[in-house]
């Protein structure tokens, strides 16, 4: 099998933030001319790649609905628009605890929604709509998180609430990754909240490293990949790729704080060389 692949990214990361660098030649050893573009580059025909591959959309949070609208008009996208919608507003944790996952405790607060009782202990504020911890923030006191709920609502945004995971401070979360359904790696993330932003303005840094994650959360990010599928109405193996991030709760139990389908980092760089490979493979898969 041949074909062209288009490997997508936003102006200000025009080829990825150097995680994806070996995708290209991974996917030529399969056949595939691939290249890289930004989403909203009006110059590019991707109604006539092959396969349309979101990476590094970073900066659809600030302009989601034209970044659906050019989603929904390129055909060979994954993952697919319909993901993309879905995804791209965390109210879909709600969704998934209502599944059955075990979630980190998510609460959403509307623009309209009366001030909500603030947990005790330490807490966590998040835009619904965002990217790269942009807007997060860790509170102990309603006082504190009063102006900061009221920034983010003054942009019109939903609201999550959660409470702080304080495993996060010595164990950081623990990213799973899944190609084609399936499970590649993993790799860990530490803390990133009070961090310095990339040169680009678009994510908080972090400290990453590979990581063998237990059964238990091996466990919880198949049924999260599951319960998302049959909440989309799709096969596990329509999703390219995946992220599940998880998180231990007070018990050393998993929890899921995010599930990435849309642009997420994918830890090639603290995995095995295979891991593009196997990326190549799925993407020959979705074409199958």
């Amino acid at each position: 099998m041949s074909g062209s692949a288009i490997l997508v990214s936003c102006s200000a990361l025009l080829e990825g933030d150097g995680d994806d660098h070996t995708l290209p030649e991974a996917l030529a050893d399969l056949g595939f001319k691939a290249r890289w573009a930004a989403w909203d580059d009006t110059t590019v025909d991707f109604g006539a790649a092959d396969i349309v591959v979101l990476r590094a959309t970073w900066d659809y949070s600030e302009r989601r609905d034209e970044f659906l609208s050019w989603a929904e008009s390129v055909p060979a996208l994954s993952n697919s628009a319909e993901v993309a919608r879905w995804n791209t507003d965390k109210s879909y944790l709600a969704e998934l605890g209502d599944a059955g996952v075990a979630i980190v405790p998510t609460t959403l607060i509307a623009p309209d929604d009366e001030t909500p009782r603030w947990p005790k202990g330490e807490f966590v504020l998040k835009p619904a709509i965002g990217a790269g911890s942009m807007g997060v923030g860790k509170f102990t006191s309603g006082d504190d998180a009063t102006s900061h709920l009221k920034s983010l609502h003054d942009d019109g945004q939903t609201v999550v609430l959660q409470p702080y995971q304080s495993s996060v401070d010595t164990e950081g979360e623990l990213a799973l990754v899944f190609f084609g359904g399936v499970y590649s790696h993993a790799f860990s993330k530490a803390v990133m909240l009070g961090r310095e932003l990339d040169e680009s303005g678009l994510w908080v840094t972090e400290k990453l490293g590979p990581v063998q994650p237990s059964a238990a959360f091996r466990a919880l990010a198949e049924d999260a990949m599951d319960a998302a599928a049959a909440l989309l109405g799709i096969l596990r193996a329509e999703l390219l790729y995946a992220r599940v991030d998880l998180v231990a709760g007070s018990d050393g139990r998993p929890l899921l704080l995010e599930l990435e389908l849309v642009e997420p980092s994918l830890g090639f760089r603290q995995t095995d060389a295979a891991a593009a490979w196997r990326f190549a493979s799925a993407v020959r898969q979705q074409l199958g």
